[in-house]
């Protein structure tokens, strides 16, 4: 067999469900995740405020022009472009850009660099990190006694991040560029908390702390925060884009799983590497079978399984080789009611989707097990 023929036809998340709880940027996270074999169920955690509707914005943008600071923090590049349009939109922008080209800009990343130059300005500098905390300590060294700093805030918290610059003795003002808000429909919302709590999903991705703040919000609403947070700490994989994304997360003692760079395609990444890893794999009847969120892979071949086969095949995957009551297996279908044909009708259905019948032996009077290779059979006894 070749190298062509060995290649397997389906991506490294087929099989897998991953929720998306970004509001921007959500169609190419999605993109990204569904080119790599993934389902997506997205719902957006928060909406944005326009920033021309914001007079929290123009506020701060009239007192920047009121009383020239000396340094400006740009943090995000939408958010930079967007406050010059804002401005621009007010009649403002003109002024805003000539008191910016007095002063000094720090620039979080090159994507912000970018917006700086595009609006004609020239930033002073740029860590090669992207971190905040480079730019905190970089401000820190030189001294900030006395300095006028305003800080383009971009939805995010950043802690100690001002209370720091204050505490040096500089006067802070805070450029609001877009304001987070919870969805206006929360259909959405509670449809993915649903599929959360009933491990629906393998993984959730965050984009940013206020969607995951807004997200655990509506389940605290709903009285599911205990189960969303057993769900999240156990089953389905909270996955943030960087650090300062997962601090709601790791306020409610959860662990979370974040790329070395903070961006959209590593996040992905990632997830190619954590979900797979997580799927259960057991030696079957001379096969490999390979147990993911809504399908199974056989010799690394994809097998779409409906919901029902899924929950008897974790149900028989939880003590592979021995076997399983038909009434245990009754209670893991979701709706089955107390009639044990359901399982039979399951079972039946299971195995045409697997298209390896030998996998599952039907013990008769007892119930079904999985028909575990002998050589596998103490590795597996007290899993």
């Amino acid at each position: 067999m070749d190298e062509q023929e060995q290649r397997p036809d389906h991506g490294p998340l087929a099989g897998f469900t991953v929720g998306v709880t970004a509001a921007r940027r959500a169609d190419e996270l999605g993109a990204l995740l569904q080119r790599r074999g993934a389902a997506v169920l997205h719902a957006p955690a928060l909406r944005i405020v326009p920033l021309a509707d914001d007079s929290e914005l123009l506020a701060a943008t009239k007192e920047i022009l009121r009383q020239v600071p000396d340094i400006v923090v740009a943090t995000t590049a939408i958010g930079f472009r967007g406050w010059v349009e804002a401005a621009d939109g007010w009649g403002l922008g003109e002024e805003l850009l000539a008191r910016l080209r007095t002063v000094r800009i720090l620039a979080r990343g090159p994507k912000v660099k970018g917006a700086i130059r595009a609006a004609g300005l020239t930033e002073e500098w740029s860590p090669s990190s992207e971190s905040m905390a480079e730019v905190l300590d970089r401000m820190l060294e030189e001294g900030v006694e006395g300095r006028r700093i305003a800080i383009q805030l971009h939805g995010e918290p950043l802690p100690g991040f001002v209370e720091a610059l204050r505490e040096g003795g500089a006067e802070v003002v805070g450029v609001p560029v877009y304001r987070w808000m919870p969805p206006e429909d929360l259909g959405p919302v509670d449809r993915l908390l649903d599929a959360v709590v009933a491990r629906g999903l393998d993984a959730l991705t965050f984009t940013s702390a206020p969607a995951a703040a807004s997200l655990l919000s509506r389940a605290e609403d709903r009285g599911l925060l205990p189960e969303v947070l057993a769900a999240l700490g156990h089953d389905v994989l909270p996955a943030c884009v960087g650090p300062v994304t997962a601090l709601p997360l790791q306020a409610r003692g959860l662990d979370t799983v974040q790329p070395e760079r903070f961006r959209l395609g590593p996040l992905v990444q990632l997830l190619c590497q954590e979900l797979p890893a997580r799927a259960r794999s057991l030696p079957i009847a001379g096969h490999r079978v390979e147990i993911r969120g809504h399908a199974v892979l056989v010799d690394g071949a994809l097998k779409p399984v409906p919901p029902a086969g899924m929950s008897l095949l974790r149900a028989l995957s939880r003590r592979p080789g021995w076997v399983v009551p038909r009434a245990e297996l009754l209670r893991a279908l979701p709706g089955a009611g107390r009639d044990e044909h359901a399982v039979e009708t399951a079972m039946a259905r299971l195995r045409t989707a697997l298209g390896a019948p030998k996998l599952i032996q039907t013990v008769v009077k007892r119930g079904y097990r999985l028909a575990l290779d002998p050589a596998a059979d103490s590795k597996y006894a007290d899993a």
